[in-house]
């Protein structure tokens, strides 16, 4: 070989190198996820970690930027423009859920889930996957869940029994299960969007509304809602979904990398729920004076238990997911 070929190639190469080197970073897609809560809250941290999770097990072949606190707009507005394939992901939830795609109701179902572990084997396993992929010819597929605790109600003037929410004005999501539920407790169901959620407490809009309790100390519904009642009447998960023209235009690779992120974001997740949402009650009763209320389950079962028998009477595709839900809390 001669010296002037050898310099040849050995340009050729660096010149190789340093194009893969500029394109390499280029090649790379990056998704956008929109999300209503504050980066500070576990699900913010949770977003980061499956953004981190994501670029890891990619290669760095997929990366994901994180719209906190609704920047992108609110849970039903992030929804619709994955829907129309103007927004790679959004984060919603089961409730909302129910408008798209009605198998969700069966996990918006009071006291469907009997503890953690119980919710944890059903969204992480085969009828959560089953759920995730029902939507994909609605215009998104679900990557993941988020388990979010148990919901309960909390109202601006004392209440500690059944008895006491009848007639409240609660606030509800857009879910038929939810105002079914609130109905049957004796209550006036009335759907407001999370983020007037705030001033129509303090308004006397609304009298209380369901949540957990890091609701209090996050977005400070402490503040103007002072009543807690311990009745965990859901669990209900918070779901994240890509839009179907976008998930088809990813390699085998990279959705299973999507995939496997978000089960390691749901373990993530639920730990640091755990953590903060004794915090949340500590800081709720000490700073913010918000009593919690210990209260019998029963009479709340009892009032909302037909409601299974009605949902599988109006849809009777949800049965094996009831059933199955039911069998794995054995």
């Amino acid at each position: 070989m001669t010296t002037q070929f050898k310099g040849f190639m050995t340009a050729a190469a660096a010149g190789a190198m340093a194009l893969a080197l500029t394109t390499a970073p280029a090649l790379a897609k990056t998704l956008k996820l929109n999300h209503n809560n504050p980066e500070s809250s576990v699900t913010g941290q949770s977003f980061n970690f499956f953004a981190d999770r994501v670029e890891e097990l990619s290669g760095g072949e997929l990366k994901v930027r994180i719209f906190h606190a609704g920047q992108l707009g609110s849970q039903r507005e992030s929804m619709e423009l994955v829907q129309e394939g103007a927004l790679d992901m959004a984060k919603t939830n089961a409730s909302e859920m129910e408008a798209f795609e009605p198998l969700y109701s069966a996990f918006n179902l009071p006291y469907m889930f009997e503890s953690r572990e119980h919710a944890a084997a059903v969204l992480k396993g085969e009828i959560g996957t089953q759920v995730l992929d029902a939507t994909a010819d609605k215009g998104f597929v679900g990557l993941g869940f988020l388990y979010e605790g148990a919901r309960s109600f909390y109202t601006k003037d004392a209440a500690s029994t059944l008895d006491d929410l009848k007639g409240l004005k609660i606030r509800v999501q857009p879910s038929p299960t939810a105002i079914r539920m609130v109905e049957l407790l004796g209550a006036q169901p009335t759907p407001i969007s999370w983020g007037e959620l705030y001033s129509a407490l303090q308004q006397g809009v609304v009298d209380g509304a369901e949540n957990n309790p890091m609701a209090l100390t996050d977005v400070r519904h402490g503040e103007v809602a002072k009543h807690f009642i311990i009745n965990q009447h859901t669990m209900i998960p918070a779901v994240y979904v890509i839009s179907t023209e976008v998930w088809n235009t990813l390699s085998e690779d990279e959705q299973k990398a999507l995939r496997q992120a978000a089960l390691d974001t749901f373990d993530f997740q639920m730990e640091g729920w755990q953590a903060n949402v004794g915090k949340s009650i500590e800081d709720a009763k000490a700073n913010l004076g918000v009593t919690f209320h210990e209260v019998d389950k029963t009479p709340f079962i009892n009032a909302v238990s037909p409601m299974i028998d009605e949902a599988v009477a109006a849809n009777p595709d949800l049965k094996p997911l009831v059933d199955g839900i039911k069998a794995l809390a054995k």
